[in-house]
């Protein structure tokens, strides 16, 4: 790391001694969240703030900054650069959500809390119940900040799943004056993409609004599929002495074909990998739309993928498919001089699918449970097994080959014909909401106490659709199934009703001039009743002897507290503390999901209602902040950050077998939840802004985190409980207990860097970042990994002065991703078993060519 950091620093150097005398660097501002943020507030100061000044942990990113990084670009692939954050995808954009990965301290992306304006937005799990990623919930150009609090996140945040943290985005407010901004954008895979926006300015005195709009077009860079979609925002502001109204509209409607991990395999114990197991190609692209080759030359005739491939098999495509309507209205009432009352009341409603068009033969134990009408008096020896459709398995003897073969070739038939099958996991979301808050300004202490309630309908349905033979037209990434064709079967259907109630109470106390305190608590209480209108048939779901689980499961805690201060010594130099309870409430996600409602039996889910315990963390947090001019224009912004974390009653869901179609949740079996014990955390972040005059900026963070889990689990455990009390040591799985006693959790690198040096000198800038990723452990038990790696970006732009044409901005920006087109793997899908990985690979070197006006 400290190799590829140097070298980082010294092209920086060596730019900055070619700089012209006056330029413009990226600025620093501190951040205040003391108070609530709203939407309607100032923009902060184009900037990466280290020196946010609140008694957590927080760092965040402006617009302008964003949008240097890449224009366009999804927030959540915005806040890479920023300290104890890896978020990573295999598309430069971080638009596609099958692939997209993060972590904050060591908690995975669905233990954090999202918000948008203070909307929740749910866990961001792939296939969301609860939400909408927050590219789809604001145009990326029309974001105006994003916050990140690393440690734990407000306690007002709208949030039942933040463990470990918050990434909080905030839309742009409607500018002053009348205009008109455009931008296009084009580049490497047939890239196009463009943003309007129109901005009223203010009228009637009080109001001003903007509509916008945003179309992309980008084709996967390793297959033919065109990713993108339209998206549209409108937000109207009114403000006057009694009180601000402001209201905000988000529309889009985004297809995504998806990539297809590679699986690794690990040779067994004492033994080496089969020759399956060590093909692993770097990227699996699908064959879409080359049907024929696909059909005539790589199933065969039974719709069995080459056995040679292994878990390594070709789909024919696979995508994610969403629409959204999102708004809500906030009203913040002026009761008096110090009393403030701010209400947002608002509404989501999604529909959505996630596609995978593949072999008949790998999902074929669930095909024949509806298609077959001999199977329910098939001896269970005697029933295909994956990818061997018309193979008649060695221990059966009530057929023979000849009539598995016809067997076979009747699936096909059944099917469409053409060998290939496709599944659905189809999604509705329906959440109405409110969030309430009372600011009390009383002097010395500032209170707030306020409350959050949602309402959410969410339904899931898992489908299945032939795929005609004469008209493979009509099974395309760009299709609707539902629209195209009634499904084959639909194997299970789950309903969910979710209310959750979220109150909290803080003071912000002025002790003394130096020194803030500030203390309070939260309530997380939580209602789900989940149910499965279609239960799948028998046998269709490895591990499931009768129906999938049903029932409710209400979960309240009253008292999660929080206390917190900060100390300024000199106005250059800060100290601050925080400790806080959180907890994440059980997902009501009813499609393959890690929650209760998925678990292989009745009464696992029952001892979960009675006995179990959702997952909680304690987060302690300290640093120093400083901020200092040195003369000559050269300033200093810096924090380091200390932060223990114990999380406890980890919840895991092992899989019983996982199967058929590759690309999605689990798809040929049920799952195991169990509590697998707790996981400790140290870490130190480290993160400054160095600033040379005008001319040049330098910003770095540094980070270690180490997450260690305190007990081994058992793979074979059927109740709640998982965890063992002891330790066994070593890699190998014995007896059902997987080693990961003092094992580091897997997919958190234990270091990780972020650079961005900035240049600029008259019309001109130039940017570069550096990303390094430590070394990240692929299994639980830390005997596979994969390498680090080090990537790097670029951005040189040109800006014709205000005044030369009449317009206020005209700007040409070329990015490159990837600079060095490196290679490796990026997003991680780590099982509960040991024996096995998958691994997305790192996109390649792109370019993007944006043109940018504003009038």
């Amino acid at each position: 790391m400290i190799r590829h950091t140097s070298s980082l620093f010294a092209l920086a150097a060596a730019l900055f001694a070619t700089a012209p005398a006056s330029a413009q660097s990226t600025e620093i501002a501190a951040l205040d969240t003391a108070a609530p943020e709203t939407a309607s507030e100032p923009d902060t100061a184009s900037a990466i703030v280290v020196t946010a000044k609140t008694t957590r942990s927080a760092t965040a990113i402006a617009q302008a900054e964003i949008q240097k990084i890449l224009p366009g670009i999804s927030p959540p692939k915005a806040i890479q650069t920023l300290p104890g954050v890896l978020y990573i995808t295999a598309d430069p954009w971080g638009y596609n959500e099958q692939n997209a990965q993060i972590f904050i301290h060591g908690f995975a992306g669905n233990q954090l809390g999202y918000t948008m304006d203070g909307v929740p937005l749910g866990d961001q799990s792939y296939g969301n119940y609860n939400g909408l990623s927050p590219q789809r919930a604001v145009i990326s150009e029309n974001v105006g900040r994003i916050v990140v609090a690393t440690g734990a996140g407000d306690l007002a945040t709208a949030s039942n799943s933040n463990l470990g943290g918050t990434v909080e985005t905030f839309s742009s407010n409607p500018l002053a004056k009348l205009g008109v901004q455009a931008t296009q954008t084009v580049g490497s895979y047939d890239t196009s993409r463009t943003f309007v926006r129109i901005d009223t300015g203010t009228f009637g005195g009080t109001n001003s609004a903007y509509v916008s709009g945003a179309r992309q077009r980008a084709r996967a860079w390793d297959f033919d599929g065109i990713q993108g979609g339209y998206q549209a925002n409108a937000k109207f502001v009114h403000d006057d002495h009694v009180g601000k109204l402001t209201l905000y509209f988000d529309y889009n409607d985004f297809t995504q074909p998806n990539e297809d991990a590679t699986v690794f395999f690990k040779p067994s114990a004492g033994g080496t990998a089969s020759a399956v197991q060590l093909y692993t190609p770097y990227t699996k692209p699908f064959f879409y739309p080359d049907f024929t080759t696909y059909r005539g030359s790589y199933l065969s005739p039974l719709g069995n993928s080459p056995s040679a491939e292994g878990g390594n098999y070709r789909n024919y495509y696979s995508d994610a498919q969403r629409t959204d309507y999102l708004g809500y209205a906030r009203y913040d009432a002026h009761l008096s001089q110090h009393v403030t009352w701010s209400t947002t009341g608002y509404f989501h409603h999604n529909d959505g699918a996630g596609v995978v068009a593949g072999p008949l033969g790998q999902s074929i134990t669930t095909a024949q449970a509806y298609l077959d009408p001999a199977y329910a008096t098939l001896p269970s020896n005697c029933r295909f097994t994956s990818n061997a459709n018309g193979i008649r398995p060695a221990a059966c003897t009530a057929l023979t080959a000849a009539q598995a073969s016809a067997s076979g070739a009747a699936l096909v038939a059944a099917t469409g014909g053409s060998g290939l099958i496709t599944r659905t996991t189809e999604y509705r979301i329906d959440r109405e909401g409110v969030i309430s808050a009372l600011a009390i300004d009383a002097g010395a202490h500032k209170v707030e106490l306020g409350g959050w309630f949602e309402h959410n309908s969410t339904t899931q349905w898992r489908r299945w659709y032939g795929v005609d033979v004469n008209n493979p037209a009509s099974s395309t990434p760009y299709i609707r199934p539902l629209e195209a064709a009634a499904p084959l079967f639909t194997q299970y259907q789950g309903d969910a009703r979710i209310n959750t109630l979220q109150l909290h109470v803080q003071d912000t106390w002025q002790a003394l001039d130096q020194l803030v305190v500030q203390a309070g608590f939260k309530t997380s209480a939580q209602w789900a009743d989940g149910r499965f209108p279609v239960q799948p048939r028998l046998g269709s779901l490895s591990g499931l002897t009768g129906g999938l689980p049903e029932g409710k499961i209400n979960t309240l805690r009253w008292f999660l507290p929080a206390a917190g201060a900060t100390y300024d010594f000199n106005g250059h130099e800060e100290v601050y503390f925080n400790a806080q309870k959180n907890l994440r409430q059980y997902p009501a996600y009813l499609a393959g999901g890690g929650g209760p409602w998925f678990t292989g039996s009745q009464a696992a889910f029952d001892a979960f209602a009675a006995d179990g315990k959702p997952e909680s963390s304690w987060t302690y947090e300290g640093g120093l902040r400083t901020k200092r001019g040195f003369g000559g224009d050269v300033r200093l912004e810096a924090q380091v950050n200390y932060y223990h974390v114990v999380f406890d009653n980890r919840l895991l869901a092992i899989s019983t077998n996982p199967g058929g179609i590759a690309g999605g949740a689990i798809t040929g079996g049920t799952s195991i939840l169990v509590n697998v014990g707790s996981v400790k955390t140290d870490g130190v972040d480290a993160a400054f802004t160095l600033h040379l005059g005008r001319a040049f900026s330098l910003y770095n963070a540094t980070s270690y985190n180490l997450s260690k889990y305190q007990s081994d689990y058992t793979s074979t455990a059927t109740g709640i409980g998982g965890a063992t009390d002891s330790c066994i040591g070593g890699f190998l799985v014995t007896n059902g207990v997987v080693p990961t006693c003092g094992k580091q959790l897997p997919g958190t690198p234990k270091w990780m860097n972020k650079t961005v040096a900035t240049l600029a000198g008259g019309p001109f800038e130039a940017q570069l970042i550096g990303d390094y990723v430590g070394r990240r452990f692929a299994t639980f038990s830390n005997d596979a990994s994969v390498a680090s790696y080090f990537l790097t970006s670029l951005r040189v732009a040109a800006r014709l002065p205000e005044g030369t044409l009449p317009l206020s901005k005209l700007e040409l920006a070329l990015n490159v991703t990837n600079l060095t087109d490196k290679k490796g793997a990026s997003t991680l899908s780590v099982g509960s078993a040991t024996n096995s990985y998958s691994a997305y690979p790192i996109a390649p070197r792109q370019w993007f060519l944006t043109l940018s006006a504003a009038y």
